[in-house]
């Protein structure tokens, strides 16, 4: 089976929408399945799509999205789980797009661009991410490739441990940073996903936002091989001085949480990361990249575009 789409709800009245969009897909050259997790605590309103072959239905207890998913893709026959909020949906021809984008090469995670819309459903940006190969340091950096758009190797996810069902947020970033860390990425300029955006109707907590994800990212700069990682992803200085800017904010961070050698430990790999830089270290990108925070350009050529069309 090419993909499995996992679908966690609440049961908010738009899964409807969300299921509907992946049936109605003609896609024929493989087989896809739904898993729809009820993690409501209740049951759902009966709807025509509960008596598809393709769907199926189980449930968790308010367990939060990342369990749900993890219990979806547990369950899961595709070669490629895809992840769908229940307020969201894809495009036409999305598992035709992805489908093709498989059979052009070998990636873990595979993604096509996203329009943001608002919950009234008017558009705001597209994202064309233009991410490919090894990503890691862009991904540490903070740039979002969202699930809803994407593929993500079903081998390779269990592989890591699914989502870590302690980050209710940032759990996407995480999944993604993780994914760079050993695989590669392609994607499509196609549009595959429709994507709600906003604090009105959000389920995402945001209190804890900030310091779950620099929680998730310690924990990844302690695992083996990142610094190599890293270093062959950085492919400009602007990307050796994201680097450099990971490990020494990671050093403060650790001071601050009492933690010296690993602060000290951060302090050496940027050191290094900046002695292999070269040339790069004297470049503005660089220290751009080291003084400033991470202005995403996938969200810039957004919001360019939506202003020429406006």
């Amino acid at each position: 089976m090419f993909c499995t789409t996992v679908i966690p709800t609440i049961g908010r009245p738009t899964l409807n929408r969300a299921v509907t969009s992946v049936l109605e897909q003609a896609f024929t050259a493989d087989d896809f399945e739904i898993i729809v997790v009820n993690d409501s605590g209740q049951s759902l309103p009966a709807a025509a799509w509960q008596a598809s072959p393709k769907v199926r239905l189980v449930e968790t207890n308010r367990r939060e999205r990342s369990v749900a998913r993890n219990a979806g893709a547990a369950l899961a026959s595709g070669r490629y789980l895809h992840f769908l909020d229940d307020d969201d949906w894809v495009a036409p021809g999305a598992l035709r797009s992805l489908w093709t984008l498989a059979q052009a090469g070998r990636a873990e995670w595979l993604y096509g661009a996203s329009q943001l819309v608002d919950r009234q459903g008017k558009a705001l940006i597209q994202l064309q991410h233009g991410l490919g190969g090894n990503c890691f340091v862009h991904a540490m950096a903070g740039e979002w490739i969202p699930l809803q758009a994407s593929l993500v190797d079903t081998e390779l996810f269990f592989g890591l441990g699914g989502f870590n069902p302690r980050i209710t947020g940032p759990e996407d970033i995480d999944l993604l940073r993780r994914f760079t860390l050993y695989g590669a990425v392609a994607g499509t300029p196609d549009l595959v996903a429709f994507i709600s955006w906003g604090q009105e109707g959000s389920t995402t907590p945001r209190d804890r936002h900030s310091e779950d994800s620099r929680w998730a990212r310690e924990r990844i700069l302690s695992l083996t091989g990142v610094f190599k990682r890293m270093r062959a992803s950085a492919r400009s200085s602007y990307w050796q001085g994201r680097m450099v800017r990971a490990y020494l904010t990671s050093a403060f961070w650790n001071l601050r949480h009492k933690r010296p050698l690993t602060a000290a430990s951060r302090t050496l790999f940027g050191l290094a990361a900046s002695a292999l830089a070269g040339a790069g270290l004297f470049s503005p990108g660089f220290w751009r990249a080291l003084s400033q925070p991470h202005d995403s350009e996938t969200f810039r050529r957004g919001l360019a575009q939506a202003g020429r069309v406006a």
